[in-house]
């Protein structure tokens, strides 16, 4: 009679698969994510990496993961200008429109002649209390040439190199996290050119480059 000789058991991985098998289900799962992570870098464009805190907050927020693929239009704010009324009309515009995927984000700056000297605290009461501001504020910045926040500055590299010149500067962003327009401290948030581009704006899908 010939001797049974045991047979070697499959050598298994901590999935229970063989190791073979796991390896190729890492790499399946390892090509996923940079797949996944390089459609998340095209959509958020100007957004990808810039974090802030909310205003008088402490945790930061991701502006890529929170507000990709929306239309925004981003604001350097401040308190005591002759254009500060302007928050009643932007609130109005992120009121109208943020269900359709817009956002209006507002980043105070005391940055022009001092007009936004206030705490944060301060500020968040004084729009909530004055204009019922309810659109993102988040934490005050610089954004003049020079001493701009990077966020600013490639703000300011995608519109041609401009920077704000004053409070309520605006740079309108598309669904792709691209900087498309930026508009001037007296153009209001009901000027017609501004309203148009939204309004194309959120009637455009997002990119599929890539996909």
């Amino acid at each position: 009679m010939h001797e049974l000789v045991p047979r070697r058991p499959r050598a298994c991985g901590i999935l229970g698969f063989s190791i073979a098998e796991e390896r190729a289900v890492f790499r399946i799962a390892l090509f996923a994510l940079l797949a996944s992570s390089t459609a998340f870098a095209q959509q958020c464009g100007d957004l990808a990496a810039a974090k802030f805190r909310p205003l008088a907050g402490k945790e930061t927020v991701d502006l890529c993961k929170v507000y990709g693929g929306k239309v925004l239009l981003v604001v350097n704010t401040a308190s005591k200008c002759g254009y500060t009324p302007q928050y009643e009309g932007l609130e109005a515009m992120y009121a109208k429109y943020a269900e359709r995927g817009f956002a209006v984000l507002g980043f105070p700056s005391n940055d022009f002649r001092e007009q936004e000297p206030g705490t944060e605290s301060e500020i968040r009461d004084f729009c909530t209390l004055t204009y019922g501001v309810k659109f993102p504020m988040f934490e005050k910045v610089h954004v003049k040439e020079g001493s701009a926040h990077p966020f600013y500055a490639g703000l300011a590299a995608a519109s041609g190199g401009r920077y704000p010149s004053w409070n309520f500067y605006k740079y309108l962003i598309d669904r792709n996290g691209k900087v498309v327009a930026d508009f001037p401290s007296k153009v209001t948030p009901d000027d017609a050119d501004l309203v148009a581009k939204i309004e194309a704006l959120l009637g455009a899908p997002e990119s599929t480059k890539g996909k």
